[in-house]
C-alpha cells in the first residue's frame, strides 16, 4: 500500500464539528448566494464570505480560520458539498472559498511581514510590479509504478511535487500519467508597497504571490490591489536556513483610490487649513522646495502647481489629462539634479529616475523571459506605471535613447502605455506627471541660439511639457555675491547645529534661528505631504467667468500678436496647460472655484517659459514653431523658399550647384552661412540630397 500523505483531507471527515459549524453558517447566512452559485457552476466558482459576517455568527470559528486556514478552509469546502441544491446538475461541487474583509489586525504592511505571519490568513496590499504567463499547475498527481503497474492519486501542494514515498512492491520508481491527472491555471505576480507609504529614498518591499485558477489573468502591472491569503514558506535554495516567502492569494480585489495609505488626523486636518487660508501660502510652500538651493522661484512655484495637479476630466468620448509636464534644461551646477530630488521627498506618491540608468521599458512598461517567469513571459511594470497618481521625476532625460525615449510621448499625453510583443498585448495606467532634467548638448548655453538645437531631445517629446525652465549659469557678480553668501552661510548652519548635537552646548536663541532659516523648510515635509494628499483628494475646483475671461483674452491676444508677427505663437496645448496650472493654484487654497488670480499666477509662469524656451533669437518673437518642429516660423519660410529653388533649377538641370541657390537666396537676404545651415536641415528632413560634393537635388520632383 501507498504511504499515506498528511492533508486536511485526512483530518477532516464530512461529520466533523467544523464542518458542521460552517454548514450551519452556510445554511443561515449564504443560501441563496450558494443556490444562484450552484445555477452557474462550473463557470462560477468561487464563493466570497465576508469575514465579518463570520465573526458575527461565530467568533471562535472565525478566529480559528486566521490561525488555522488550511485546515478552516477545507472544513468549508466540504461543508459546501453536504448542502442539497436542488438546482445542481453536477455530483462533484468543488468551490472556492474566498474570504475577504479582514479585522484591522490582520491587515500587515510588506515590511512588516515576519516568521509569526506563516502558514496564518492575512490580508495585504501592494501595487502590481510583474505579472507572468498562465501556465498550467498539478492539482492532482497520478502515479504510475513502474515495476508493478500500481496507480496512486496525490493531491499536490505547495511549489514542490509530491509523489508516493514507495510503492507496495517496494520499488519507487513511479512515471506521472498527465491524462488522469489535474491541472489548474496559475499565475504569479509580484507586488510592492505603494510608494505613498515610502518617505524620501526608502526602497518599497516586494512579495511574491501566486493566483490560481479564477483569479489568474485579473490585474495588470501598476494596478493597485487588496490581496487575502496565506502566507507559505518557499523552498530554501542550496539547503540555506534562510527561507523565502510567497502569499498563496484566496481572493483578490482591485483598488484605485490614491494615497488612501496616508492618513490624516483630525488636528493635521485643521493645520492644513488654516495653512491654505494663510495669505503667505504660496511664497511658504515654494520656500519648502529645495530650501539649500538659492533663488529659482519661478522654477519652485511650478513644481509646487505640478504636485498639487491639475483636475482630470472624464468625458464620453475622451479623457483629458489633469497632469502637469515640467522640463528643466540647465547649465551644469545648477542644482537641477537637487531640485528633484528635493521634490521627490515632498510628493506623496512619486519615483525618481535616472537617463543613465533607465531604459525605455524600465521607465514605461516591459514583456520579457526571466528569472520570475520561470521561462515563460512575464509583464513588467516600469517606473511610470509604479508611479500612476503621483510624480516621476526624470533626471538626465537627454542621455536616455532615442528610441527608447520615445516610449514617453503616448504616456505623457494619454496617460497609458501600450505592449505588444510576442502575441502579448496590453495596455497599462500611467497618469503619472513629469518632472524631468536635461542638460545642454554641447554642457553649457549658447546665448544666440534656438533652445531647441541646444538640447538632445525630439520636438514632439518637447511639445508634451506644459512648462520649460533654461536654468542658466550667468556670469554676474551680484548674483554670485548673494549665491556665494547663501551657500556659506547654509553650511555654516550645518557646522554650528552638528558642533551643538556633539557637545550638547545649547544653541543661542539667534543662532537656533539661523539655522532653522537654512537648513529646514518653512513647512515640514511630512505636513506638505499630507496637505498635497488632502488636496488632491478633497479638491476639484471649477473655472470661474473671471478665469475663463482671463485665460481666454490671453490665448487669443497671444494668437493674435502671432499672426501679426508672421508666428505662431501658442496652440491650444498651451491653453490647456494654463488650465491645469489654474485648477493646480486653486487646489492650493483648497477652493473648489478657479479664481482670477489662479488664472493670472498660470499665465506668469507660462510667459516666462515661453520667453526661455520658444523666443526666436532672429526676431526676439515668441514662435511655438520652435517645439513643434524645431525650426522657427522665420526658419520654415526660407527652408520652404529654398527647396522652391532647388525644385525650380532642377527641372532644367539634373544637378544644382550649392552656389546657385546662395546667389539666388541672396534675395531674401539669407547670406552663405544662413543657406547651409537651411540646406543641411532639409537634408536631414529628407527633403533634399547631395549627389557630389558642391550640388544639392530634391528627393521628389514636382
Amino acid at each position: 500500500m501507498p504511504l499515506k500523505l498528511s492533508s486536511t483531507e485526512e483530518v477532516l471527515s464530512e461529520e466533523s464539528p467544523l464542518v458542521e459549524k460552517f454548514q450551519n453558517f452556510f445554511e443561515t447566512r449564504y443560501r441563496k448566494e450558494i443556490e444562484r452559485l450552484a445555477e452557474t457552476y462550473p463557470e462560477k466558482r468561487s464563493l466570497f464570505i465576508d469575514f465579518a459576517e463570520l465573526e458575527k455568527f461565530d467568533y471562535s470559528l472565525a478566529d480559528e480560520l486566521l490561525e488555522k486556514p488550511d485546515t478552516l478552509l477545507e472544513a468549508a469546502r466540504l461543508a459546501l458539498k453536504r448542502i442539497e441544491l436542488p438546482t445542481l446538475d453536477v455530483k462533484d461541487f468543488s468551490v472556492h472559498i474566498r474570504v475577504f474583509n479582514l479585522p484591522e489586525d490582520r491587515k500587515i504592511l510588506l515590511r512588516n511581514l515576519s516568521a509569526n505571519h506563516i502558514n496564518r490568513l492575512i490580508c495585504v496590499e501592494g501595487v502590481i510590479k510583474q505579472i507572468t504567463d498562465v501556465l498550467p499547475k498539478l492539482k492532482l498527481a497520478v502515479w504510475r509504478c513502474n515495476r508493478c503497474g500500481n496507480v496512486y492519486r496525490v493531491p499536490q501542494s505547495g511549489q514542490t511535487i509530491i509523489q508516493p514515498a514507495m510503492c507496495e512492491c517496494r520499488h519507487k520508481d513511479f512515471s506521472l500519467v498527465e491524462e488522469q491527472s489535474k491541472f489548474v491555471d496559475y499565475q504569479k505576480i509580484q507586488i510592492q508597497e505603494p510608494l505613498e507609504v515610502l518617505k524620501g529614498s526608502e526602497q518599497p518591499t516586494t512579495l511574491d504571490i501566486y493566483v490560481s485558477d479564477d483569479l489568474v489573468n485579473k490585474v495588470l502591472p501598476g494596478e493597485k490591489v487588496v490581496l487575502v491569503g496565506v502566507l507559505r514558506l518557499a523552498p530554501a535554495k542550496a539547503a540555506k536556513p534562510v527561507f523565502g516567502r510567497y502569499l498563496e492569494c484566496i481572493y483578490l480585489e482591485q483598488t484605485q483610490q490614491e494615497f488612501e495609505e496616508i492618513d490624516i488626523t483630525p488636528e493635521e486636518e485643521e493645520k492644513i487649513r488654516e495653512l491654505a487660508k494663510d495669505p503667505e501660502i504660496y511664497e511658504k510652500l515654494i520656500n519648502s522646495i529645495a530650501p539649500s538651493i538659492y533663488g529659482h522661484e519661478d522654477v519652485k512655484e511650478a513644481i509646487v502647481l505640478q504636485l498639487f495637479g491639475g483636475v482630470k476630466k472624464v468625458l464620453p468620448t475622451q479623457a483629458i489629462r489633469g497632469n502637469i509636464h515640467i522640463l528643466l534644461v540647465g547649465d551644469p551646477g545648477t542644482a537641477k539634479s537637487q531640485i528633484l530630488m528635493s521634490a521627490n521627498a515632498i510628493a506623496p506618491k512619486s519615483i525618481y529616475v535616472g537617463g543613465k540608468t533607465t531604459s525605455g521599458v524600465g521607465l514605461t512598461a516591459s514583456a520579457v523571459k526571466d528569472e520570475f517567469g520561470e521561462g515563460s513571459w512575464t509583464l513588467k511594470a516600469g517606473a511610470l506605471v509604479l508611479a500612476s497618481g503621483g510624480v516621476a521625476m526624470v533626471d538626465e532625460l537627454d542621455k536616455m535613447p532615442a528610441d527608447e525615449r520615445s516610449a514617453l510621448h503616448e504616456a505623457m499625453e494619454q496617460g497609458t502605455v501600450s505592449v505588444a510583443k510576442a502575441g502579448i498585448i496590453a495596455r497599462f495606467k500611467t497618469d503619472t506627471s513629469i518632472l524631468a532634467a536635461a542638460n545642454p548638448k554641447f554642457s553649457r548655453f549658447e546665448q544666440y541660439e534656438p533652445l531647441i538645437e541646444q538640447i538632445d531631445l525630439p520636438p514632439t517629446l518637447i511639445s508634451r511639457f506644459d512648462l520649460f525652465f533654461m536654468i542658466k549659469d550667468v556670469l554676474d557678480r551680484t548674483r554670485d555675491t548673494e549665491i556665494a553668501n547663501f551657500i556659506l552661510k547654509t553650511h555654516q548652519a550645518g557646522e554650528k547645529l552638528l558642533q551643538s548635537q556633539l557637545t550638547g552646548k545649547k544653541l543661542k536663541k539667534k543662532e537656533e534661528e539661523q539655522i532653522k532659516a537654512f537648513t529646514q523648510p518653512v513647512i515640514e515635509p511630512d505636513l506638505l505631504r499630507k496637505y498635497i494628499s488632502y488636496a488632491r483628494q478633497k479638491v476639484f475646483p471649477t473655472l470661474s467667468k473671471e478665469a475663463i475671461e482671463t485665460l481666454a483674452e490671453f490665448y487669443v491676444g497671444l494668437r493674435e500678436r502671432g499672426k501679426q508677427e508672421g508666428s505662431y505663437a501658442a496652440t491650444h496645448r498651451q491653453l490647456e496647460g494654463l488650465i491645469r496650472l489654474s485648477e493646480a493654484s486653486a487646489r492650493v487654497r483648497l477652493s473648489n472655484v478657479v479664481e482670477k488670480q489662479d488664472a493670472e499666477r498660470a499665465i506668469r509662469l507660462l510667459k516666462r517659459s515661453l520667453k526661455d524656451v520658444v523666443t526666436d533669437p532672429e526676431t526676439g518673437k515668441i514662435d511655438i514653431d520652435l517645439i513643434i518642429s524645431g525650426q522657427t516660423h522665420t526658419q520654415l519660410e526660407n527652408m520652404r523658399k529654398l527647396l522652391a529653388i532647388i525644385k525650380e533649377k532642377a527641372k532644367q538641370q539634373d544637378n544644382v550647384a550649392v552656389d546657385d541657390v546662395i546667389a539666388e537666396a541672396s534675395q531674401f537676404g539669407l547670406d552663405r552661412e544662413k543657406v547651409e545651415d537651411l540646406l543641411n536641415k532639409l537634408e536631414r528632413k529628407g527633403e533634399i540630397y547631395r549627389p557630389r560634393y558642391g550640388f544639392v537635388k530634391p528627393t521628389q520632383r514636382d
